[in-house]
């Protein structure tokens, strides 16, 4: 659970977050692509990237003088699996209140 919440820390910075999302959706890029998230410095990206790095959510490549980075693919299924496993308690919470609110209707 501890590396589930230094995900979760990680991402809980909208900067961290929408680099996260470009990655997810472009692929692996280099650092320098990732200034446009937002109005950030180069130092400024690398210290997100370092945080996410040590979070284990995004990893980096060094291909010559590029430093690429793609997002650990086990960061995201450990995401969806802690989600997943909250599916069953809302669904089951869902049905309670319909079957409430079913009931209490026939009542009026």
């Amino acid at each position: 659970m501890s590396n589930l919440s230094s995900t979760f820390a990680a991402l809980g910075d909208a900067t961290r977050f929408a680099i996260v999302e470009k990655l997810l959706q472009e692929g692996e890029l280099p650092a320098g692509e990732l200034r446009s998230v937002g109005q950030i410095s180069a130092p400024a990206i690398s210290r997100h990237l370092k945080v996410l790095r040590k979070a284990g959510v995004v990893e980096q490549r060094i291909d010559a003088q590029r430093r690429l980075y793609s997002v650990r693919p086990e960061a995201v299924q450990a995401i969806g699996a802690w989600s997943m496993s909250y599916r069953d308690f809302w669904q089951k919470s869902l049905d309670r209140l319909e079957m409430a609110l079913i009931k209490e209707s026939k009542k009026k």
